[in-house]
């Protein structure tokens, strides 16, 4: 089990923008209606963290930035990955939040310990 934690070295180094349009790229039809269907639940992170966003569904990928405290995100499809334990428990699946940028489930706020939303492909 590993956990995910923040780096201090990379935090000045990324964008910590999470309410912008950019967040809503990789709907699956690309349209206004399709982006608006898909973006229109947002959840919480886990309040007193910033995140690590990683390119891929574990801690071996790529921090590509950092989300600020009290980030809300949305979930446009979850995969299953390396297992993380965070302050929501323990589980192997991760999310993601934008094109190409997945977050881990142990840490946002879904209400389920499983899949809230369609698998990636």
């Amino acid at each position: 089990m590993a956990l995910e934690e923040v780096r201090p070295e990379t935090v000045a180094d990324v964008n910590t923008d999470t309410d912008t349009g950019a967040d809503l790229a990789g709907a699956e039809d690309g349209t206004a209606e399709g982006v608006a269907a898909r973006s229109a639940k947002r959840y919480p992170v886990a309040p007193g963290h910033r995140v690590n966003v990683r390119s891929g569904p574990g801690t071996g990928y790529r921090v590509v930035r950092v989300l600020a405290y009290e980030a809300r995100v949305p979930i446009n499809c979850q995969k299953p990955g390396e297992r993380i334990t965070g302050p929501y428990g323990t589980t192997n699946i991760w999310d993601c939040i934008a094109n190409g940028e997945y977050v881990s489930d142990a840490y946002v706020q879904t209400g389920s310990n499983g899949y809230v939303t369609v698998r990636c492909s």
